[in-house]
């Protein structure tokens, strides 16, 4: 009997993987362990569910049991992996041990945790569960405090003021996106957060959180003071290694795979969040769904590299639309933005005027399609 392909994690990488691989490949036993309860859905959708009134429940599309039905696969939810053994080709459960024929680690990222004092009282939406918990915790509430002015940070202080929350908005950069887009598109942002009714307290920082009467306060390092009924952590994420790491598998900022997706040890792969593709490491969709497709291929029989074409980030801020295609790390070059606030469009050359990335935002969004034509893919 072929020994199972076994899939860890039934996020976005895990199931849409699996999903690619049962076109090609409708008989292999595959099995899929997560440590949740394996519910299907769309992470993006995680900071765009206030605004449209939809709690955990509204957002999943199918639960573990109708995935294992449709995927013909087996589905443990509420696992513990406490090892892998590459050469005996063995996960343990505890007690119980898994054969594996390959195995696709799709781990994920995790928030990072401040290191601030009262720290624990800090929701973390990074999953559907998570999104539960923090769903919950803001019913009846009027007051929430995130903290972070990057991609999640601003989407969810959007989302939440959208649906009618007051929400106050702490980060110490000088501007919102300040690691996607320049400085005057950050800015442009935010007015529109403004007219919605978001609070910013940017260049400082949560430096504690205690408990005050049914909510919390916390104190910034300007000395002031902020009380919320709930305050939401969304200062970013690192990719899940620690499994890797103990395996001997070779790490860098996330778990190191070729363009075949495979890990330093024979017949793991990695995808998603938690692999680093030739140096990239891209915590977004579209790359996540270039591998897939091409990790499914190689799984079923055809060894396929995965590319990476040119993937633009659209950020969820409906009253001030931005896409930014972000220069590669490392790129030489400038910016050069032409245009007037909130209608910017800003173009990352090099010394040739070659096109290595953009930012566009409000009406100017409309000139993604012609530039995505102009920029180099990211893998060719």
């Amino acid at each position: 009997m072929t020994a199972p392909l076994v899939v860890i994690g039934t996020g976005l990488a895990g199931y849409n993987l699996v999903k690619e691989f049962r076109k090609a490949n409708s008989d292999r036993p595959v099995i899929m362990l997560t440590s949740d309860d394996g519910r299907q859905y769309s992470k993006p959708m995680l900071s765009t569910g206030f605004s449209k009134q939809k709690d955990a429940a509204g957002l999943a599309m199918n639960d573990a049991g109708a995935m294992a039905e449709q995927l013909q696969i087996e589905i443990r939810t509420h696992q513990t992996i406490t090892a892998i053994n590459p050469a005996e080709k063995i996960i343990s459960l505890g007690d119980e041990n898994i054969a594996y024929g390959d195995l696709v680690l799709a781990l994920g990222a995790e928030p990072f945790q401040l290191p601030i004092e009262g720290a624990e009282h800090l929701y973390h939406v990074n999953d559907l569960m998570d999104y539960d918990r923090f769903y919950q915790a803001v019913e009846g509430k009027k007051r929430v405090l995130v903290l972070g002015a990057g991609l999640v940070g601003c989407e969810y202080a959007h989302d939440l003021a959208s649906a009618g929350f007051e929400v106050e908005l702490v980060a110490p950069d000088s501007q919102p996106l300040s690691r996607l887009i320049p400085a005057q598109c950050g800015e442009a942002l935010i007015p529109a957060l403004e007219a919605l009714g978001v609070n910013l307290h940017l260049e400082k920082a949560v430096t504690s959180v205690s408990p005050q009467g049914e909510g919390y306060v916390a104190q910034l390092s300007d000395g002031s003071e902020i009380q919320a009924d709930v305050m939401l952590s969304a200062v970013g994420l690192k990719p899940r290694v620690a499994l890797a790491q103990a395996a001997a598998l070779d790490v860098n900022r996330a778990i190191v795979v070729d363009r075949y997706l495979k890990t330093s040890a024979d017949n793991i792969y990695a995808i998603g969040d938690c692999a680093e593709v030739e140096g990239l490491n891209l915590l977004y969709v579209l790359p996540l769904m270039n591998c897939a497709r091409a990790l499914a291929k190689t799984l079923a029989g055809t060894p396929t590299q995965v590319s990476y074409p040119v993937m633009p980030v659209m950020v969820k801020t409906p009253s001030l639309p931005i896409v930014t295609c972000p220069p590669l790390e490392n790129s030489v070059g400038e910016w050069q933005i032409d245009g007037q606030s909130p209608h910017f469009k800003a173009l990352f050359k090099d010394s040739e005027g070659n096109l290595l990335g953009y930012a566009l935002t409000g009406d100017c969004v409309a000139e993604k399609m012609a530039l995505n034509k102009e920029l180099p893919a990211m893998l060719a």
